[in-house]
């Protein structure tokens, strides 16, 4: 009786161990060489660092089960990234809204370019894209930054391409629109 119960559980359903170990390899390797390219989609999706780390997990988890059958297809990352976007959706459809109040960065010394500035700037659009609404900010981080087509994006939201459309569209002229307010008030 050695081994955790899982592999009892899997031997008793006459799960092979050589089998198994093949498979297990062949997740690791693949978990290894895309953990931060998934990390950085994950964030991109949830704006939190812990958050983006369970999301992957959470993925990943989901598509161990599956592994013999997903790592026959050509893109498994694609696949998992598929899970990724399901789960999120899950989550943001469970949870209330959440306000985040943020105090007001302090006024910039008039003649200064620097990196500050182009910081303050990158500040301001992610704190716009993280205002999107979940369903509008996934369609913009699949299409924007993971350079996804909007056919592909609408594959992994399962929506149509239109509405695909219609969220980069109002996710444009709300970045538009936040960012000329903040220009404007400066």
């Amino acid at each position: 009786m050695e081994g955790t119960i899982a592999e009892r559980r899997l031997r008793a359903q006459g799960g092979g161990s050589a089998v198994d170990a093949a498979r297990e390899d062949s997740f690791r390797e693949f978990v290894e060489g895309s953990w931060s390219r998934l990390l950085r989609t994950a964030y991109l999706l949830t704006g939190d660092h812990g958050a983006a780390e369970d999301l992957v997990q959470i993925a990943l988890m989901r598509t161990y089960r599956h592994w013999a059958r997903i790592e026959a297809y050509e893109a498994p990352e694609a696949y998992v990234r598929r899970a990724m976007v399901n789960a999120n959706i899950s989550a943001w459809r469970r949870r209330k809204p959440v306000v985040h109040v943020m105090a007001e960065p302090p006024e910039p010394r008039a003649g200064t370019q620097d990196h500050q500035d182009a910081y303050a700037l990158r500040d301001e659009l992610w704190r716009v894209v993280c205002a999107m609404s979940p369903r509008m900010r996934t369609a913009f981080v699949l299409r924007y930054f993971e350079d996804l087509t909007e056919a592909e994006v609408a594959a992994v939201m399962g929506c149509a391409v239109g509405t695909v459309k219609s969220q980069i569209a109002r996710g444009l002229a709300k970045l538009r629109t936040e960012l000329q307010a903040e220009g404007s008030a400066r």
